[in-house]
């Protein structure tokens, strides 16, 4: 209870911080816009609000609107949510990644398709070791997604600042280790290798300690699916200059054919050290990596990889919001990031990939 009447208590500081802070920042106001024009007040108000109920000339609205544009008049956004109930806001909050190619596209499509219904989407950053405030206690946003699940603790912050509605954590999507359904791709890694007669296998981690979380749940998956296969040889191809040489050393002399790597990154890190040292690749070494990000097809050899539909993802959450903030109808089936294997040169033993 002591932690939700804090949360309540610091949402509601933030607010009033937001109402008594416009006279310093000299805010054009629509006062200021009917006493430029020598109208009245709620003349401009109606005109500025789009308020469709009041007769208002043409005339009239293009000399308000184009006078507002004169001076600079920009909507107060909490002002204009608290009259229609709605901030029109969906807060993403995202982990603390490397922005990458998946990670963007996945981003760019939900903020396409929130801004076609009329939503902005602001993106967070959260970082384990950060003091600055949350967006959802600054911003009262009308929806609150996690590319990730969400702690007890901040489940609990955000309902305390009047937040219910909520992604995932609410009704809609339980708390879930994979609620994005994002753990089919290091299944379909091993899978493609062993189909290929491979089957000592290693995998190449990352050792970014950003990563550590989404390293271990793909490994974890790897491990689960080649369970009938000897142990992965796991090793970290990133946390020295020859950490990836030392890795292709390792696998080799342990009788390893096939690597799952991490992602493409990694994979281009051990095709490299291994063509270094004379490897064949796919020969002696084959390698797959994960997001089939663009240079995986500059690469030489070109590098195989699972391709996950971060852009239909990203309108997957987007339609996911605006079901919870406007009762749209909730996209046809679960979640499903469609990952699929695409085989370039890094694993075809022709050297002509599919």
């Amino acid at each position: 209870m002591l932690k939700s009447g804090l949360a309540r208590a610091s949402c509601q500081f933030r607010r009033n911080e937001v109402r008594v802070g416009t006279k310093a920042g000299k805010r054009v106001t629509a006062a200021d816009v009917a006493r430029s024009l020598g109208l009245s007040r709620a003349t401009v108000g109606f005109v500025l609000n789009g308020t469709s109920e009041q007769r208002i000339s043409e005339a009239t609205k293009e000399r308000v609107l184009a006078e507002a544009a004169r001076l600079g008049y920009r909507p107060h956004t909490a002002a204009q949510a608290l009259r229609r109930g709605s901030s029109k806001l969906v807060l993403l909050v995202v982990p603390d990644w490397p922005v990458e190619f998946s990670i963007s596209k996945c981003v760019e499509e939900a903020s396409h398709a929130l801004e076609e219904a009329g939503y902005s989407l602001v993106t967070q950053t959260r970082h384990p070791a950060g003091t600055a405030r949350p967006l959802w206690e600054l911003l009262d946003p009308e929806v609150v997604v996690g590319f990730t699940p969400f702690t007890p603790d901040e489940l609990t912050a955000m309902r305390g600042c009047g937040i219910t509605k909520i992604i995932p954590g609410s009704s809609l999507i339980p708390q879930q280790p994979d609620p994005l359904g994002l753990q089919d791709g290091p299944r379909l890694q091993v899978e493609h290798l062993r189909g290929r007669g491979h089957t000592r296998l290693g995998f190449a981690a990352t050792a970014d300690p950003r990563l550590a979380g989404l390293v271990e749940s793909r490994l974890r998956t790897a491990q689960e699916t080649a369970a009938d296969l000897p142990p992965l040889v796991v090793r970290h191809v990133d946390d020295h200059a020859d950490a990836a040489g030392q890795a292709v050393h390792d696998w080799l002399d342990a009788g390893v054919t096939g690597v799952v790597a991490y992602n493409d990154e990694s994979a281009a890190r051990v095709i490299r050290a291994a063509v270094r040292a004379g490897h064949r690749v796919p020969a002696d070494l084959a390698v797959i990596g994960h997001d089939d990000n663009p240079y995986t097809e500059l690469f030489v050899p070109s590098i195989s990889s699972i391709r996950i539909d971060y852009a239909g993802l990203g309108r997957h959450l987007a339609a996911l919001a605006l079901h919870e903030a406007a009762g749209q109808p909730l996209p046809a089936g679960d979640v499903d990031a469609a990952a699929t294997v695409v085989a370039r040169e890094s694993t075809e033993p022709s050297g002509r990939g599919r």
